[in-house]
C-alpha cells in the first residue's frame, strides 16, 4: 500500500491487527445486544406504522384490530426467540440457518436459505437507513429534500465504522441504541401514568385529522386478507431475529449460552416496545394513510401535498411528552440514530454468512479473508454497494422498499425451523439417556411449532405482499441462488480439473525435451541479458526468434548479429500483415504439433521502469504475447527484466515506503500487561 493510500486508510479505519488479536475482538453480552440486536429493536420505530397503513385502507373502525394483530406478532417473537435458542445451542459455528438447513436438509435447501438471508441483510440496510432518513427529515428539510444523497452518505459512514472492526463499531453502537430503548420504555411508562393514573387525554398531533377510507366497510374475504395483509407487515419486527445465531461465534464465552440470553432479551425487549406503542397509538388517536396527501382530511378538505406524515412513534411522542419539548426531541434523535445504525445487524450478519459461504465454495474465495481490523473487508464493502444501489433506485422510500422486506426473513425461518426438527429426530434414534431425551422431545416440539408457524406466516407474506414488490425480493434470491450455484460449479470443475493423480500422470512425467525461444527485436544489453540466461537453463535446443516487419530494421539486427558472432541460432519469421503477436503464435503451436511431448519454453526480455506513464511506453507487445501463450498447452513464458534508470526512483519510493510508519501503525514501546503502562 502506497504512503499516499496509506495515510487515510489507518486515519478512517485504524492500525492493522495482528491475527493472533482475534480473541480481543470477542463481545460481551452488553456490547453483543446493540451489535446484532439492533434490527429487531429498531424495526418497532416503524412496524406499528405498517400495521396501521394497511389497516387505514378499511378506515379508522379497522385501527380496532390492531391490538389483535400486536398480539399474533408477539406470539410470533416468541416462537422465534425459542426456536433459536435451540439453533444457538446445537450449532454453535456462526452457520445459523444456512449450517442448519445445509446439514439437515441438503446443499439446495442451505443454498435456498443462504440466498434469502443475503438478500434480506442487503434489505435490512437500505430499509432501515431510508426510514432513518425519513426519521430525520421530520427535522431537518435538507434531509427529506436529498434523501438518497444522505442515505448513500449514511451508508459509506456505517461501512468505515464496521471496517474498524466488530468491537470497535460495537461501542460506538451501543449507546445510542440503549439511549433508543430507554426512551421508548420511558415513554410508555409516562403514558400509562398519564392515561391509566392521572387520567388524562393525550392526543397525537394527528387525532383531529379525519381518514378517508379507501374501502369502506369490507367484510368477509377482504376483510380477513386485510389483516392478514396488516398482520405480514407488523412481521417487519422479526427481521434480523436470525442474526443472533449467525453470529455465535462473535460472543464471548461461553458463546451459545450468552447468545441465547442475548436472544432472549431481544425477544423480551422488541415485544414489550412493539406492543406499548401500539397500545399508545390508539389510545392518542394516531391517524396514518398510505397516500396522506388524499386520504387524511382536515375540515372535509385534503392536506395536500406539503403535508408531512410523521412516523407513530413521533406522533406518540408528541402526544405522550409534548410536541418540541426535550424528550420529545431526544426520542427523535435516538430513534433516527439507532435506525441507522440498525443496519450494524446485516454488516455483522452478511460478511459472516458470506465467508461461510465463500469457504463452502459458494461465493468468491476473497469474501472468506478478513481485513486490517480483522473484520470480513471484502462482504463489507459488498453489502454496501448492493444497498446502496437498492437506494438509488426506490429513491430511499421506506414505503416502498419494505414491501420487499421479511419474505426472504420468513424462507429462512421456516427452512431452518424444519431443519431442526429433522436435527432432533436423528439425535433421539442414538440417544438412550432419558434426561436428554426429553430436553430433546421438547427442542422438537419447540422447533416443530416454528416451523409450522413461520410456514403459515410465509404463505401469508407471499399472498398479501406478492404483488406490492415481494416479487422483487424473490427475483433477487433466485438470483442469489444462481450465480453460487453458478460459482460453485465452476470451483468444483477447477478443482476436479487440478486434483494431483495418485499414480504417474502427464504433468508428473518429465518433458522429452526443452525447446527454448528467446524474442529479439534488437541486440542491445535487455537481449544480450536474456541470450545469457536463457544458456544457463541448460535446454535441448535454443535459438532467437524475431519477426519481420521492417525489413531494413531486420537487415540491421542480422548484420549485428553475424558481426556480434552470437552463437545462438537466429530465426526470423516473416510478417506481412506487420503482425508480432500471431506469427510467434504459430511457430509455437507448430513446434508442439512436431513434438507434443517438448516443452516450449519462450523468453522475453522487459524493461523496467519507475513512474506509471512509462509503462504505458514499453512492454505492450510482451504483454499481449503472455496473454496468448497463456492458453497455449505445453507453453513456458518467462519474463527477463531489465531495469532501466528510472527504476531506482520507484525503487527508492519502495525503500522510503518501508521506513514510513502510518500513523497509528507503530507504537512508542512495548506495554506492561499487569500495569497497562509503557516500558
Amino acid at each position: 500500500m502506497s504512503k499516499l493510500t496509506d495515510l487515510p486508510k489507518r486515519i478512517l479505519i485504524g492500525r492493522a491487527l495482528r491475527s493472533d488479536r482475534l480473541g480481543e475482538t470477542l463481545l460481551p453480552k452488553r456490547i453483543a445486544l446493540p451489535v446484532f440486536a439492533s434490527d429487531p429493536l429498531s424495526s418497532v420505530a416503524y412496524a406499528p406504522g405498517e400495521v396501521l397503513l394497511v389497516l387505514s385502507i378499511a378506515g379508522v373502525s379497522a385501527y380496532s384490530y390492531s391490538p389483535w394483530i400486536a398480539a399474533a406478532v408477539v406470539v410470533l417473537m416468541f416462537t422465534v426467540v425459542a426456536s433459536y435458542r435451540q439453533n444457538v445451542h446445537a450449532y454453535p459455528s456462526g452457520g445459523g440457518d444456512y449450517e442448519v438447513a445445509n446439514t439437515n436438509l441438503g446443499p439446495k435447501a442451505g443454498l435456498t436459505v443462504a440466498s434469502a438471508l443475503l438478500v434480506d441483510y442487503v434489505l435490512t440496510v437500505a430499509v432501515s437507513i431510508s426510514s432513518g432518513v425519513e426519521n430525520l427529515g421530520s427535522a431537518i428539510p435538507f434531509v427529506v429534500e436529498n434523501k438518497v444523497l444522505c442515505a448513500i452518505a449514511i451508508i459509506v459512514l456505517l461501512t468505515l465504522m464496521n471496517l474498524r472492526g466488530v468491537r470497535e463499531s460495537g461501542k460506538l453502537f451501543a449507546i445510542p441504541t440503549y439511549v433508543f430503548v430507554v426512551g421508548v420504555f420511558g415513554m410508555i411508562a409516562w403514558g400509562a401514568y398519564r392515561g391509566l393514573v392521572l387520567d388524562e387525554t393525550m392526543k397525537a398531533p394527528t387525532a383531529g385529522l379525519e381518514l378517508k377510507a379507501e374501502e369502506a366497510g369490507l367484510a368477509g374475504f377482504a376483510l380477513v386478507f386485510l389483516l392478514l395483509r396488516a398482520f405480514s407487515s407488523g412481521c417487519a419486527a422479526l427481521t434480523g431475529v436470525e442474526a443472533i445465531s449467525n453470529g455465535v461465534p462473535a460472543f464471548r464465552k461461553p458463546k451459545s449460552k450468552n447468545a441465547a440470553t442475548t436472544l432472549a432479551l431481544m425477544g423480551a425487549l422488541a415485544v414489550t416496545m412493539f406492543c406499548g406503542i401500539i397500545g399508545l397509538a390508539m389510545a392518542s388517536d394516531v391517524r396514518m394513510a398510505e397516500d396522506p396527501a388524499h386520504e387524511l382530511l382536515r375540515d372535509g378538505v385534503p392536506v395536500g401535498g406539503d403535508y408531512v406524515q410523521n412516523p407513530v412513534i413521533s406522533q406518540v411522542a408528541a402526544a405522550v411528552f409534548g410536541d418540541g419539548t426535550f424528550f420529545f426531541v431526544l426520542l427523535a434523535a435516538a430513534t433516527a440514530l439507532v435506525l441507522f445504525l440498525a443496519a450494524n445487524t446485516a454488516y455483522n450478519g452478511f460478511p459472516l454468512l458470506g465467508s461461510i459461504l465463500a469457504q463452502d465454495r459458494y461465493l468468491p474465495r476473497q469474501l472468506h479473508t478478513r481485513g486490517d481490523r480483522l473484520a470480513f473487508s471484502n462482504g463489507i464493502v459488498a453489502l454496501a454497494g448492493a444497498a446502496a444501489l437498492l437506494v438509488w433506485a426506490y429513491g430511499a422510500d421506506s414505503t416502498k422498499l419494505i414491501q420487499l422486506y421479511i419474505v426472504g426473513v420468513f424462507v429462512s425461518f421456516t427452512l431452518s425451523q424444519t431443519g431442526m426438527v429433522r436435527h432432533w429426530n436423528r439425535h433421539l434414534k442414538t440417544e438412550k439417556n432419558p434426561a436428554r431425551r426429553r430436553r430433546m422431545i421438547r427442542s422438537r416440539a419447540i422447533n416443530a411449532f416454528g416451523a409450522f408457524f413461520t410456514g403459515l406466516v410465509l404463505v401469508v407474506v407471499l399472498a398479501t405482499k406478492f404483488t406490492h414488490g415481494a416479487w422483487v425480493a424473490l427475483l433477487g434470491m433466485v438470483f442469489f441462488y444462481g450465480v453460487m450455484s453458478a460459482i460453485r460449479r465452476h470451483y468444483d470443475r477447477v478443482a476436479a480439473e487440478i486434483a494431483a493423480a495418485e499414480g504417474p500422470s502427464d504433468d508428473s512425467v518429465r518433458p522429452s525435451r526443452v525447446h527454448a525461444i528467446v524474442l529479439v527485436s534488437k541486440v542491445h544489453r535487455p537481449t544480450l541479458r536474456a541470450l545469457a540466461y536463457a544458456k544457463l537453463m541448460r535446454v535441448d535446443k535454443l535459438e532467437a526468434l524475431s519477426i519481420n516487419v521492417d525489413p531494413p530494421d531486420t537487415k540491421a539486427l542480422r548484420e549485428e548479429w553475424e558481426r556480434r558472432n552470437i552463437n545462438v541460432p537466429l530465426k526470423i519469421l516473416d510478417s506481412p500483415y506487420r503482425e508480432i503477436t500471431r506469427p510467434v503464435i504459430e511457430y509455437v503451436k507448430g513446434l508442439r504439433r512436431e513434438s507434443p511431448r517438448d516443452v516450449v519454453s519462450v523468453i522475453i526480455p522487459e524493461y523496467v521502469v519507475g513512474h506509471w506513464y512509462e509503462h504505458l511506453l514499453h512492454n505492450q507487445s510482451a504483454l499481449r504475447l503472455k496473454g496468448r501463450l497463456l492458453f497455449t498447452p505445453g507453453v513456458m513464458v518467462t519474463s527477463v527484466p531489465y531495469q532501466l534508470v528510472s527504476s531506482e526512483a520507484a525503487k527508492e519510493r519502495a525503500r522510503k515506503r518501508q521506513d514510513w510508519s502510518a500513523p497509528g501503525s507503530v507504537r512508542r514501546g512495548p506495554v506492561d500487561r499487569e500495569t497497562g503502562t509503557r516500558k
